[in-house]
């Protein structure tokens, strides 16, 4: 069984290496900016995405023995998803609506069992509460260019880390793949996970 993330973040295809499931990455090329996706609620979009990820990647791999992965995430904030910022100035003007605050952190995951042409998805949602930092503290941060494109400009790994005072609910939803809904989905779709896992051995 192969197994392929579309998705070229580092952080989804760590968490998989970590888990000790081989797999191929391969980007899907979805637009995800797309009206199609920008008019749905960051809960419904992050799964669209996924699918749609998920769906592109196995399109080019009819009839294989494989499981294509599809992941999406975004940071709901008073209601509003907030994308990647891309810019410094955009970055700082979130992080100072962020201090003390909290957020939700959505991930949606979809797996394809291309074979059969049969698809499964969820969503994962956290809730994040930032840190109390001075506006010092995130020019620094921001300086480092890590939170330009990440979703919402922030995350629970690398540079970032201490800059999120708390979290309730999947950790590792909030790094870009939930682990359990991941395993839950390749269940559902007649693949106990140990046997992705000891497809490395």
């Amino acid at each position: 069984m192969k197994v392929i993330l579309a998705s070229a973040s580092s952080s989804r295809t760590t968490l998989l290496q970590q888990a000790g499931i081989p797999h191929e990455v391969e980007i899907s090329g979805v637009d995800e900016e797309s009206e199609q996706f920008s008019v749905l609620s960051p809960s419904a979009m992050v799964v669209a995405l996924a699918e749609s990820k998920a769906q592109a990647v196995a399109a080019a791999h009819a009839g294989e023995n494989a499981l294509v992965i599809g992941a999406d995430s975004t940071l709901e904030f008073e209601g509003s998803a907030m994308a990647k910022p891309e810019f410094p100035e955009v970055a700082l003007a979130w992080w100072k609506r962020y201090v003390g605050k909290k957020g939700l952190l959505h991930t949606g995951q979809a797996v394809i069992d291309v074979a059969k042409s049969k698809i499964a998805s969820s969503l994962s949602t956290t809730e994040i509460t930032f840190a109390n930092i001075s506006e010092e503290e995130m020019r620094a941060y921001i300086d480092t260019k890590e939170p330009l494109f990440l979703a919402g400009g922030a995350s629970l790994d690398g540079i970032g880390a201490p800059y999120i005072a708390h979290i309730n609910g999947d950790a590792t939803g909030v790094l870009g793949l939930s682990m359990n809904h991941l395993r839950a989905l390749c269940e559902e779709l007649g693949f106990p996970w140990r046997t992705l896992r000891m497809s490395a051995q």
